[in-house]
């Protein structure tokens, strides 16, 4: 068993805004590797509200809610923890707000892990609302009223430390797939100054902090990254600047050679994918945390995910079906209700159907990250990887995903 050994500093001890530690996190390994299969990894990460069960989809709860999604639903689905964005709530309704209404775990009503990206993507891919970009921090326009705004280390910290999120992310500067590589190689240096800024802030009670890589798909600059954030010993490491526009087989390629520098002892996060394949192309790769907004995106344009590929549930064919979308599937959409009345549901624009339809592909989506982690505990995960692409593949071949529907931007 891999573990990487908790820092005890003043950071640490008591518990998140909002409650108390269910059990005593000070003396335990956040992080502990149970089987490997090839370099695909099933592990646990301990956090301040619950532990985390890798390989792990993180539905997004953007504006601290799972769209279309009460939280019981979440976890009746089989979530284990929610990704929050920090841009986001700083401006609606305010970290003052959320703060004063218990944190986020309080406000939003959920119980378990939280994980606040640091509003750095959105920022970067609202490029035309940028205003200035130095060592300081970045400076752009509000994309709610149009108002200067501040993004710096020391402000993002501030941030998930108030909002009291479980895992904390540093920020970064997040270049589009096209940049130039003096882009890039910019975006590389100001991502290793702020997080080493960000490092020494203070953060809430039995707060994780995750650095982030950049580099894109240029191998030098990103194994450059990667050497700097990690020698800053976060609690876990992402990839970032991936799944924004590149080919996949590049992205692929680049997880590949990428994930095993980071550390073997920590989680590695990628962010941004939530494709079936695109999932288990990373975890098979070594990759332990990923988010999507992809599930309740799709269910709300009144698409589905199933074992057998993607339905468009708004089709014709759809009309008279009384099957279930997933006759494998154990979600509330598909153990009582048929493909017929979930399209009618949809093509009326009645609000029961978005909401099925978003909780059967998180649903989809974590049962499916559940059934890697099984296989790699049972040794079998090419097996189950050939044979998951197989059946998508026959019954409909999954989609070239764009960067829009993986990214947690909204």
């Amino acid at each position: 068993m891999i573990s990487a050994n908790r820092r005890t500093d003043a950071r640490d001890g008591g518990g998140p805004a909002g409650g108390a530690y269910d059990y005593d996190v000070t003396n335990v390994a956040p992080f502990t590797i149970d089987a490997v299969d090839g370099d695909a990894r099933a592990g646990v990460l301990t956090t301040a509200h619950g532990l985390v069960r890798t390989p792990s989809f993180m539905p997004v709860g953007t504006k601290a809610t799972v769209k279309a999604l009460h939280p019981d639903r979440v976890r009746a689905a089989g979530g284990e923890i929610v990704l929050a964005n920090t841009y986001h709530l700083h401006f609606r309704p305010g970290v003052d707000v959320v703060e004063a209404l218990g944190g986020l775990h309080g406000f939003m009503g959920w119980d378990g892990p939280i994980l606040t990206d640091s509003g750095g993507f959105q920022v970067f891919s609202l490029r035309d609302t940028i205003l200035a970009l130095d060592e300081g921090g970045v400076s752009f326009r509000s994309v709610y009223d149009g108002d200067r705004a501040e993004l710096t280390p020391e402000l993002v910290a501030d941030a998930q430390r108030r909002l009291g999120s479980d895992i904390a992310m540093c920020l970064d500067v997040c270049p589009p797939s096209d940049a130039p590589s003096a882009e890039v190689k910019r975006a590389v240096a100001l991502t290793s100054s702020w997080a080493a800024r960000q490092r020494e802030c203070e953060r809430a009670p039995g707060q994780l902090v995750f650095g982030i890589a950049q580099g894109g798909i240029e191998r030098e600059l990103r194994a450059q990254s990667i050497e700097e954030v990690v020698a800053l010993d976060f609690d876990g490491n992402a990839l970032g600047g991936l799944s924004v526009g590149e080919e996949r087989d590049a992205l692929f390629q680049t997880v590949a050679w990428a994930a095993p520098l980071l550390p073997e002892n920590k989680p590695r996060y990628f962010m941004g994918i939530g494709d079936p394949a695109g999932m288990l192309e990373v975890i098979e790769r070594g990759i332990d945390m990923f988010d999507s907004v992809l599930p309740t995106r799709l269910g709300r344009t009144g698409t589905a995910l199933t074992r057998d590929g993607r339905l468009n549930i708004r089709n014709a064919r759809f009309a008279q079906d009384g099957r279930p979308l997933d006759e494998e599937c154990s979600c509330a959409a598909c153990e009582r209700f048929s493909r017929a009345y979930l399209r009618h549901l949809v093509v009326q624009d009645e609000t029961l159907g978005l909401m099925l339809l978003s909780e059967h592909n998180v649903t989809f989506l974590l049962d499916l990250t559940a059934s890697a982690r099984s296989a790699i505990e049972k040794g079998e995960f090419a097996a189950l990887k050939a044979a998951t692409l197989a059946r998508l593949n026959d019954g409909q071949t999954d989609q070239e995903v764009p960067a829009w529907a993986t990214h947690s931007s909204s």
